[in-house]
């Protein structure tokens, strides 16, 4: 069987749907906010890398740019933002059926699971501050049936 990150493209198709996706959210009058002290130029090529890697491809993001630690911290100590969530994973949502992953009930399905578990449970569980987050976290993977345990 092959991984979900095959299913999706491999590299080409992670990087697809990252630019597909930054493109909605920027788009997106709440969402975009999460930018408005601006981002990296290859923003859509490490967040590609990220996804590949979580999603059964090579260990691109771990090797390249960072870890589990560094992406939660980025992401913490925000507060809650359940409505700016809501509305990310609904660009998701649309960036995939942008670039033709929709047509795949099964493959929409599992991509859409992962990018809400990770927009509303990994992403947020240190939402007071960057500071209470571990160093040592690894980036979590995601299979066809799932989030994978250790």
């Amino acid at each position: 069987m092959v991984t979900v990150f095959e299913a999706a493209g491999g590299d080409a198709g992670m990087l697809r749907l990252a630019h597909a996706w930054h493109e909605r959210v920027m788009a997106d009058e709440v969402v975009s906010h999460a930018f408005s002290h601006g981002f990296r130029d290859d923003h859509s090529v490490r967040l590609a890398a990220y996804w590949g890697e979580a999603l059964g491809g090579p260990a691109t993001y771990t090797d390249a740019y960072g870890d589990e630690s560094t992406v939660v911290r980025m992401h913490s100590g925000n507060g809650p933002h359940e409505e700016m969530d809501r509305r990310a994973v609904a660009c998701f949502d649309q960036a995939l059926t942008d670039i033709g992953l929709a047509d795949d009930d099964r493959l929409y399905a599992v991509l859409h699971d992962y990018f809400s578990w990770a927009t509303t449970v990994a992403m947020t569980k240190y939402h007071a501050s960057a500071a209470d987050v571990p160093t040592d976290l690894s980036i979590p993977r995601w299979s066809w049936d799932g989030l994978v345990a250790d």
